[in-house]
């Protein structure tokens, strides 16, 4: 029987006979080396290949001139990785916004109408922030998103953490993860040259939960406006709401209260009490373009 690959395997043993000449059991068990074993005697029919004789003293002698060995055919070299792309736009990554180059005193101020910016709205419920900020998006000469968020904080539907039943670690927890999802997206627009304006109602005399943590999650360049009617005007506004955007009047006048800590902050506050929604959106334009003649410090 013959075994096409491995060693052969020795003869049936035979009551009476020793093993079958040839058959070197030291070929096939571990041991000391002892020389190479003796080949298996070929077929009947196929040739029998010369072997070498081993060198008498092993490591000295000439070495049998071996031929160069054949050159490696020529491999192609390897296609770069594809980007990372949504449909057949390149998505570059979305890095933190930096401030706003201020240009020469011999150059005019950049018009706010077709610079890429980024800018967070503020305001108390009822000061017109969403309406004023979808106007303003739609109105620009540039691609421009908006993103509220409230609107962010509303994805959550089973488990909502309403604030209006009481402002809570749960609260505040998805407040935290809503805003940091409105910057991640915020800055993902920019770095593919969309304009991106955000609005929520931040507080004063909370600059790491408000201010700061908007800082962190869009970067030093976002450029924070106020609107601030007065107070009739935005219990009047929030009459007009249906829902949880609704709140109580109480409720309103105690954050206009806070909201009122934004005087003497150094950032630019627009009060559009007798102003329509129109109206503000061109005077937030010519807020935006001193805000980027000259950064304010926050």
């Amino acid at each position: 029987m013959q075994h096409p690959v491995g060693s052969p395997l020795p003869p049936p043993h035979q009551p009476g006979h020793g093993p079958a000449p040839g058959w070197s059991p030291a070929a096939h068990h571990p041991g000391p080396p002892q020389g190479p074993a003796p080949l298996p005697p070929p077929a009947p029919g196929y040739p029998v290949a010369p072997r070498q004789a081993p060198s008498p003293h092993p490591g000295s002698g000439p070495v049998p001139h071996q031929p160069p060995p054949a050159p490696a055919a020529h491999q192609p070299a390897p296609a770069a990785p594809a980007p990372d792309t949504t449909g057949h736009v390149p998505l570059p990554p979305g890095g933190p916004v930096a401030v706003p180059r201020v240009p020469p005193a011999t150059v005019a101020a950049p018009d706010p109408t077709t610079t890429t910016l980024a800018v967070l709205l503020i305001g108390p419920a009822g000061a017109g922030k969403t309406s004023v900020a979808k106007y303003w998006a739609d109105h620009r000469r540039v691609p421009t998103a908006h993103i509220s968020l409230d609107d962010v904080r509303e994805w959550v539907r089973s488990g909502f953490a309403d604030p209006q039943t009481g402002w809570n670690e749960h609260s505040e927890a998805q407040y935290r993860l809503a805003r940091r999802t409105c910057g991640f997206s915020a800055r993902n627009f920019l770095a593919n040259g969309i304009s991106c304006i955000l609005d929520d109602a931040v507080f004063p005399d909370r600059p790491v939960v408000g201010l700061g943590g908007w800082k962190r999650h869009v970067g030093p360049g976002l450029l924070p406006v106020v609107l601030l009617p007065g107070l009739d005007i935005v219990l009047e506004r929030n009459a007009e709401r249906s829902g949880n955007r609704r709140l109580t009047d109480e409720e309103v006048a105690r954050i206009h209260g806070r909201m009122a800590g934004w005087y003497g902050s150094g950032l630019p506050i627009i009060d559009n009490s007798q102003l329509d929604i129109p109206e503000t959106a061109h005077l937030l334009d010519e807020v935006l373009s001193r805000s980027i003649a000259s950064p304010p410090n926050w």
